[in-house]
């Protein structure tokens, strides 16, 4: 399925939500859901701070706008980073049968969890991912730890 597609083009759609958010004063993550053939279903970005809901991730974020399907085995998940547990949980929950991490050096997350249990993962390691998340870390610790759950 994924062998089909452009992950770079793909990843683009992600990274401009990750400007987005990070232009609205939040946490610069983004995510979009594709179907096999690469048409745009949903895109998003991490909400946490706009909306004031530790639930809004990028990749919930994009799933919603998505909007419902029956089936999700042919869709592919593409994040600017690498899922955390709860957006990890989303994809095994649906069924979603690729994952695109644009990188996963400044949080490793659940991505290869996901492969274990049958998921397609591409990991990029986009540097333009890796810059944009290392200096959010180095400019705001707190909430970067707030977002990731790890208590100061």
């Amino acid at each position: 399925m994924i062998d089909m597609v452009d992950t770079e083009s793909l990843l683009e759609v992600a990274y401009e939500e990750a400007q987005r958010g990070l232009a609205e004063g939040g946490i610069p993550i983004g995510a979009a859901l594709f179907d096999s053939a690469g048409n745009l279903l949903g895109r998003g970005h991490n909400r946490r701070v706009q909306n004031d809901d530790p639930s809004v991730h990028a990749e919930t974020d994009a799933f919603r706008d998505a909007g419902r399907r029956r089936d999700y085995r042919d869709t592919i998940m593409v994040t600017t980073l690498s899922p955390c547990w709860y957006c990890s949980g989303l994809v095994r929950q649906f069924g979603i049968g690729a994952v695109v991490v644009g990188e996963a050096r400044t949080f490793h997350g659940g991505h290869e969890w996901l492969a274990e249990n049958g998921v397609t993962i591409t990991v990029v390691d986009d540097p333009r991912c890796v810059a944009m998340m290392e200096k959010f870390i180095a400019e705001r610790p707190e909430l970067w730890f707030e977002d990731i759950g790890v208590a100061e």
